[in-house]
């Protein structure tokens, strides 16, 4: 695959400008599936704001970066877009700007599911909710994590009086059940599974069907290696794992490979991975060693069709 798609492609929508390293690009090779064709569009920053008829749905990273993160890698978070239903994955930074320059307006996403309460995966979320309030949005949004996750989010709302907040769009939550393939999510579009993961705090990784396509989705979350993970990503034709690196409760890229050689995965995407002072040319090579199948450096901004 090339670099880029053809604009037209994109509706006429304004390309923009935007950070890309030339020197970074064989790291984000296109990982393309064996079975399926997930097709890589574009890895700059990507502007659409509608789907095809052709497009079932686009995975877009909107951020990539482990808890430090860069100027070019903002907190790990993914935009799953559909054409009637979108569902955004953590928010560790507000979204809001991202998704002007995609095109996208503050309306989009129907649906956010949190996976864990650790600031690089959730703090973005009331900026995101002030954004939408002041830009007034007024479509309903469902916010979905486990109890323990949607308490603090609740929590953390309260102490900024939200209910003051006059015409407030309606927030909805739905709790996750700490259970292996729990259907968190499901529409005409998606189907979301949930299974809890190993981290230091409750967690849940994701698999998710893409309905029209047949395609398979898995995400890792923040975690070690675990036997619930290896189900979520069973036969996936997409892996998104993250590679903090080795050590208590992550895990390392060559482990990110193991699991989806275990797994039988056609193709893996590392993300949530240190953006300071790490050679990434190594961080893809230890993958690279333990799975026979594609492997990629998701960066942000990059879009796959789905």
């Amino acid at each position: 695959g090339g670099w880029h798609q053809c604009q037209s492609d994109f509706h006429g929508a304004d390309r923009g400008g935007g950070y890309f390293d030339p020197g970074l690009a064989p790291l984000a090779l296109p990982a393309l599936c064996k079975r399926r064709t997930a097709r890589v569009i574009d890895r700059f920053p990507v502007f659409t704001s509608t789907l095809s008829k052709k497009k079932m749905a686009r995975l877009i990273f909107l951020g990539t970066s482990s808890a430090v993160p860069d100027a070019n890698h903002q907190y790990a978070q993914l935009l799953l877009l559909g054409r009637d239903h979108t569902l955004m994955v953590d928010c560790g930074s507000n979204p809001d700007i991202r998704l002007r320059q995609l095109g996208l307006n503050i309306e989009v996403p129907s649906d956010l599911l949190i996976t864990h309460f650790h600031p690089d995966h959730s703090a973005g979320l009331w900026t995101f909710l002030l954004s939408a309030w002041l830009l007034g949005r007024k479509t309903p949004l469902t916010i979905h994590g486990l109890e323990t996750t949607i308490h603090s989010i609740k929590t953390v709302l309260q102490l900024y009086q939200w209910d003051d907040w006059p015409g407030l769009f309606q927030v909805e939550f739905n709790p996750v059940r700490d259970e292996e393939m729990f259907t968190v999510l499901r529409n005409e579009e998606f189907t979301v599974y949930s299974s809890p993961v190993r981290h230091v705090i409750p967690n849940i990784g994701l698999r998710i069907e893409i309905r029209p396509s047949g395609m398979v989705l898995a995400y890792s979350s923040d975690t070690e290696p675990c036997p619930q993970l290896d189900k979520l990503a069973e036969n996936a034709d997409i892996l998104i794992h993250e590679a903090t690196g080795r050590g208590a409760w992550h895990s390392s890229p060559a482990q990110a490979g193991q699991v989806a050689q275990r797994s039988g995965a056609s193709s893996l995407y590392l993300i949530h991975y240190p953006t300071l002072n790490t050679d990434l040319r190594q961080w893809l090579a230890q993958a690279q060693a333990e799975f026979d199948g594609p492997v990629s450096l998701a960066e942000d901004n990059l879009a796959i069709d789905l």
